[in-house]
């Protein structure tokens, strides 16, 4: 069982909103979870609908079953200033390189050590443990960047290679490798069931594949409700426009006669079966592009009422049915 859950996507899929529904769902019955952000966009506390989230662990929610979600919005910054001071024990001296600007230079001028600094900070999380040796968060689940960065952000210790061959820099790389590339770790990747995405998620697989990280699911999300199956598509295609008419005004939506109530609404109705038709064909098409990437595959509904708390803790239960953990 994974500790350490990292999900992915393309932009637009809903990838935090996926993050922050499996942070509740594996935090059902009594668990402990740390929903962590890496980008700094506030994502988290958006979809809770709290205030910004500051740089320190924080309860935002409770689970069904008396479980807890904290959060963490990880600032590379304040980070390194920890990181600092965990190794060379620099104290006020840390604050003033950040005022003088030394610390957003480091974190910019050097992306893989920006990395190993949010990489790290997570991977401390799922191996903290309190006194009496148990761990501290039964899961971590990290919002993480979207697909197409997803595996040179994790693969911290090739990116840090030409930085740092020996020192705390390359065994903190070391540490945050061990934990990535063990069964602690899954990578979850959110897609939809359109063509860029789905496209953009198979590459991802292939490139955490050959850089050996872990791949979890892929979780469909927003899946809108099948109306008509295959056969009633079909039917619907071969209808002629009368009898469409006839049965409008039997179901009592106007007489059939030319110009009547029932003629005008035929056109919308085969234009929108039509549409419907479509969709279907694309929506199942990816779906086996999907099945033949070979990880397990979950969906998610499109919520008609749009997405809110409640709407969040519906999405929880339907992973927590899926047994996501």
């Amino acid at each position: 069982m994974s500790r350490l859950q990292v999900v992915s996507g393309k932009g637009g899929t809903g990838k935090t909103t996926v993050a922050a529904a499996l942070a509740l769902a594996l935090a059902t019955e009594g668990k402990r979870t740390l929903l962590v952000e890496v980008e700094g966009r506030q994502g988290i506390a958006q979809v809770f609908e709290t205030e910004a989230l500051p740089y320190e662990e924080r309860k935002i929610a409770v689970a069904p079953g008396g479980g807890e979600v904290y959060a963490l919005a990880i600032d590379a910054e304040l980070a390194l200033l920890d990181y600092l001071q965990m190794f060379y024990k620099l104290g006020s001296a840390g604050r003033a390189l950040r005022k003088l600007g030394a610390i957003d230079f480091a974190t910019t001028v050097a992306p893989g050590v920006r990395d190993v600094l949010l990489t790290g900070k997570a991977c401390e999380a799922v191996r903290r443990k309190d006194k009496s040796g148990r761990f501290v968060y039964d899961y971590v689940v990290m919002d993480a960047p979207p697909t197409g960065r997803i595996t040179r952000f994790l693969n911290v210790n090739d990116e840090v290679a030409g930085l740092a061959k020996i020192g705390p820099i390359h065994n903190q790389a070391q540490a945050v490798m061990r934990v990535l590339k063990s069964p602690e770790t899954a990578v979850h990747l959110v897609t939809l069931l359109e063509e860029m995405p789905v496209q953009e998620t198979a590459d991802g697989i292939a490139e955490l594949r050959a850089a050996r990280l872990p791949v979890g699911r892929v979780i469909v999300n927003m899946v809108r409700p099948q109306v008509l199956d295959a056969a009633a598509l079909e039917l619907v295609a071969a209808v002629p426009r009368s009898s469409v008419a006839r049965a409008l005004s039997s179901a009592g939506l106007g007489g059939a006669r030319r110009g009547g109530h029932a003629e005008r609404l035929v056109d919308p109705l085969l234009a929108q079966a039509e549409e419907h038709a479509e969709r279907y064909a694309l929506e199942t098409e990816q779906r086996a592009v999907l099945t033949d990437l070979e990880v397990p595959l979950h969906e998610l509904p499109l919520l008609a009422e749009g997405m809110d708390l409640a709407g969040l803790y519906a999405l929880a239960r339907k992973l927590r049915g899926q047994d996501v953990s």
